[in-house]
């Protein structure tokens, strides 16, 4: 695997103001493109106010960077990403949890390359040992600020145990458990120096069912520890769903996938997304844009519910970036994988997904009739806000990390649909990646 940033660069970088200006570009500033400058520090790796740096201090940048009229845009930011390039978090290699560490990293490396700087690594429904060792290493790794460490996790998502056995989806029924003791069950199940409400906790985000036995002392209990309770997996009516918010519930789990259907009578968690009221603010909620977990329309649909409230990800497995073919599964199942496409081999049940987000971007983009800002900002601004991140991650705005994504849009002929590329990703203010030509970590 090839290192994120050459030593070199760090040296060069060390004996100078590490200021750099990016010009002739179109940043994204909320729902709109805007045509401005934007300096950043290659040695605090923040985003700098420009105008206060050139004539506040008379700082010159060390570099001007031209990107010819192509988009910055925040990192890229996935909320529920199971595993990919052929690692799952929540497999524990026979050899110990040295080599699980080394197989993070390498997620980290390929990951930031795809444009997502910074991801919640996501454990499915599995026994309590499994969190017990997992969890160490998943939890906020941007501590060192390293630019070569790759993508950044921000926290781990627990998606599971506690969930519905009638919704359970592809995870193991024989695992699954109800919280009848509220955050107790939980701190059990991960692990009590995992999850305690005084110590930082590695899990960023919980799923759970919340019409199960203790569920909802557990969500007040994650709500008071900055924990996000996300409803998921679950058979629950809207009247739980909407019990699960006032109690402090804030997101729902890949919207459509392992819940009930909305019914005219019973809209059930989809109806969270209608009018907001004193009672009840209306959720974020996740959307799988892959074409196969939802239909487009579908997808369009929630977006003009709650266009605020929309993040897309990837709910991608250990098979992305894989080839096609039939693999094993923790659960002793097998899945088959062709394209996109995960299915389980006994019943074609759907097995998560395999897409890259900057392509959910592009299909959102292409279905919805969004604006490429609007369709950036379901990857950038809003999970960082749903995470409590807004102002650190997902914005362009001085003080916030300089992670940054070079974007180009594709335009086809008339008719055809466009495509988002990554051009460049730069993390901490340093560039880590350059399409143009391949290589790593390197100033061009």
């Amino acid at each position: 695997m090839p290192s994120a940033v050459r030593p070199d660069t760090a040296v060069v970088v060390s004996r100078r103001s590490g200021v750099i200006k990016f010009t002739n570009c179109l940043l994204v500033k909320g729902t709109d493109l805007v045509y401005e400058d934007l300096w950043i520090s290659s040695v605090t790796g923040k985003i700098l106010n420009g105008q206060e740096i050139l004539y506040g201090h008379l700082t010159a940048p060390d570099e001007i960077i031209d990107l010819g009229g192509r988009i910055l845009s925040p990192g890229l930011i996935d909320v529920q990403l199971n595993g990919a390039y052929g690692f799952d978090f929540s497999v524990i290699p026979e050899d110990g949890t040295m080599t699980y560490g080394k197989g993070v990293q390498q997620v980290n490396w390929n990951l930031v390359r795809g444009g997502v700087t910074s991801y919640l690594p996501t454990l499915t429904s599995q026994r309590p040992e499994v969190y017990h060792k997992a969890l160490p290493y998943l939890g906020p790794s941007g501590s060192a600020r390293d630019p070569a460490l790759g993508s950044e996790s921000l926290g781990a998502h627990c998606e599971g145990p506690f969930m519905s056995p009638m919704k359970n989806g592809i995870h193991n029924v024989d695992v699954l458990q109800t919280p009848h003791d509220g955050l107790s069950s939980l701190s059990a199940c991960y692990g009590p120096s995992n999850l305690t409400p005084h110590a930082p906790s590695p899990i960023k985000l919980i799923t759970l069912a919340p019409e199960l036995p203790g569920a909802l002392p557990a969500i007040q209990s994650l709500a008071s520890m900055g924990i996000v309770a996300s409803i998921g997996h679950s058979d629950a009516t809207y009247e739980e769903a909407k019990t699960a918010v006032q109690a402090g519930a804030t997101s729902i789990t890949h919207l459509f996938n392992a819940m009930k259907p909305l019914h005219h009578r019973n809209p059930g968690i989809f109806g969270l997304l209608g009018t907001a009221s004193s009672s009840i603010s209306k959720p974020y909620f996740g959307i799988i844009a892959d074409g196969i977990h939802i239909h487009p329309t579908t997808i369009k649909i929630a977006y003009n519910a709650h266009p605020e409230g929309l993040v897309l990800v990837t709910d991608a497995m250990r098979l992305a970036g894989m080839p096609d073919g039939v693999y094993d599964w923790t659960n002793g199942s097998r899945i088959v994988k062709k394209g996109a496409l995960l299915t389980l081999e006994e019943n074609g049940k759907i097995a998560g997904s395999s897409i890259e987000l900057v392509d959910c971007v592009t299909n959102f983009l292409n279905w919805t009739g969004a604006s490429v800002a609007e369709a950036l900002k379901a990857v950038t601004e809003t999970p960082a806000r749903m995470l409590g991140l807004e102002g650190v991650k997902g914005l362009l705005r001085e003080g916030a990390d300089a992670d940054l994504v070079v974007l180009d849009v594709l335009e086809g002929a008339v008719g055809e649909e466009k495509k988002v590329v990554v051009d460049q990703v730069w993390k901490f203010g340093v560039k880590v990646h350059d399409r143009e030509d391949g290589r790593e970590g390197e100033r061009v």
